[in-house]
């Protein structure tokens, strides 16, 4: 049971979080139960326009003069299940379970981004031994799919000065910026031929077993893309055979690196026994390149029935298809000059689908720098214009610049080191925080961002690490009684 673990309260809260389903833009039963929540402790409760909630709590007694600090979470989680977990993120509760020094999830996503934070700020509403100042809670909606609530966020709502943004994954980091980003889709008509008649074989191919991860915190690391390994498949080592293409998807969020992609093709019997030794010759070359980082990888085929498959693209938008996506670019573009070791800018390939006659491939870039952002869009614009796609630019967000003079971070920085006895880190995320969009109606506001560690979010193999929960409610605790320090 997660309430066994400490601290209490904040597990207590998010096993309560993971029996509500909350993925982005079907967050009504969430609202009510902080709406419910705020209710049962007398805690003050604003709803704005956007979806997103304020909560305000006076100060503990001889506390009033603090300065007021806001807790912020966003509401939603990223919705990620393996394809053999039978789960509906729309009514089924999320299964958390203890494994040694870590809170998992069955087969799907855990929600600890940000449900952790999203309980630990809770938990200090409702727990009458924390001590605190004048207190605002700012839970934002839909921050997985495009930050709609911060884009939201409208001004002189929030009254504090101080924000700590609950959303980042490394304890023992404090992080003061983070990536602005954009989203890009392509997409151009399909359309279609009867299968050729001597094609009898009807496959459907599957590349599983990938990691996947978060686009911005893993996007360095490595891991396998599925759309693009499969696209290279058979765009390069099953072109021998003359299969046709009948469909084709990869990925299901453009901030999740896609795990899994699938492709049905239609091909002549006598082609199969070449075709079969070409996918195992194909997924020994990708487990021998990838070996460190997907150790599960497979790609696979299996045979549908005739009537499934009841057309076939043609040939030109065949190779439409498979050309595009294979010089798709993806991945890290750039790291950084002014800190060692954090990407720049980089794009993730993170859904291609076909649907109502029609290709859609979704991109999201991320980048520190603007004008680097821009020129990444600029090279997509020109491929897509190449082959006469349509194309989307939406969504886009300037990055949370840096600030080294902060008065938070410094206390952030001092307790850190008076608690645990070493020296916190001083970040920027490639990922995206919210706090960038705050500073658009709220300047002035001095922000940092902590939190536990996760692993692989935006996964079914997300994982939050027990020990450091604890770690980052200690510190989240000593920041709020001692901020007369901020004055």
């Amino acid at each position: 049971m997660l309430s066994s673990l400490t601290p209490k309260s904040v597990w207590t809260i998010f096993n309560q979080i993971c029996q509500i389903p909350h993925p982005s833009h079907h967050e009504e039963m969430i609202t009510k139960f902080i709406i419910d929540f705020a209710a049962t402790h007398k805690i003050e409760c604003h709803l704005d326009k956007t979806g997103n909630i304020l909560l305000r709590k006076a100060a503990t007694k001889g506390m009033e003069h603090y300065s007021s600090i806001a807790l912020q979470a966003h509401m939603d989680m990223v919705p990620q299940k393996n394809e053999d977990t039978q789960h509906d993120f729309l009514i089924d509760p999320i299964k958390p379970y203890i494994d040694g020094e870590w809170v998992k999830a069955q087969g799907t996503t855990l929600g600890a981004d940000n449900g952790v934070g999203l309980a630990s700020a809770l938990a200090v509403l409702s727990d009458p031994s924390v001590e605190h100042g004048p207190l605002e809670v700012l839970v934002t909606a839909s921050e997985e799919t495009g930050m709609v609530g911060a884009f939201g966020l409208q001004p002189n709502w929030l009254n504090s000065r101080f924000l700590i943004n609950t959303d980042s994954e490394d304890e023992g980091e404090i992080f003061t910026g983070c990536a602005g980003g954009v989203d890009f889709k392509s997409s151009f008509p399909i359309t279609y031929a009867v299968i050729p008649e001597f094609h009898d074989t009807c496959l459907r191919i599957s590349l599983k077993g990938l990691k996947g991860g978060h686009s911005g915190c893993d996007i360095h690391l490595g891991r396998g893309n599925a759309i693009k390994l499969l696209i290279r498949f058979l765009a390069e080592y099953a072109q021998d055979i003359p299969f046709r293409l009948s469909d084709f998807r990869g990925g299901s969020l453009r901030n999740a690196i896609p795990r899994e992609a699938f492709a049905e093709i239609t091909l002549s019997q006598k082609d199969l026994a070449r075709f079969e030794q070409i996918t195992k010759q194909f997924e020994e070359i990708l487990k021998h390149e990838l070996k460190h980082v997907e150790p599960n990888l497979s790609l696979t085929y299996s045979k549908l029935e005739k009537e499934q498959v009841k057309r076939v693209i043609t040939i030109d938008q065949q190779n439409k298809i498979l050309n595009w996506l294979n010089c798709a670019p993806n991945g890290v573009v750039r790291m950084s000059d002014e800190i060692p070791g954090i990407v720049e800018t980089s794009l993730n390939l993170g859904i291609v689908e076909i649907k109502d006659n029609q290709i859609a491939i979704y991109f999201l870039i991320r980048s520190q720098v603007d004008s680097a952002k821009d020129a990444v869009v600029s090279s997509l614009i020109s491929q897509s214009q190449l082959i006469s796609c349509d194309y989307e630019v939406n969504g886009g967000y300037s990055g949370w610049t840096p600030n080294l003079d902060s008065k938070l971070l410094k206390l952030a920085e001092h307790n850190y080191h008076e608690i645990f006895d070493q020296k916190a880190k001083i970040m920027v995320i490639h990922a995206g925080l919210e706090c960038g969009l705050f500073t658009k109606n709220y300047p002035y506001m001095d922000m940092i961002s902590i939190g536990p560690t996760i692993v692989s979010p935006h996964s079914p193999d997300e994982k939050v690490n027990i020990k450091t929960v604890e770690k980052y409610w200690l510190l989240l605790l000593s920041i709020l009684k001692s901020a007369d320090k901020l004055a």
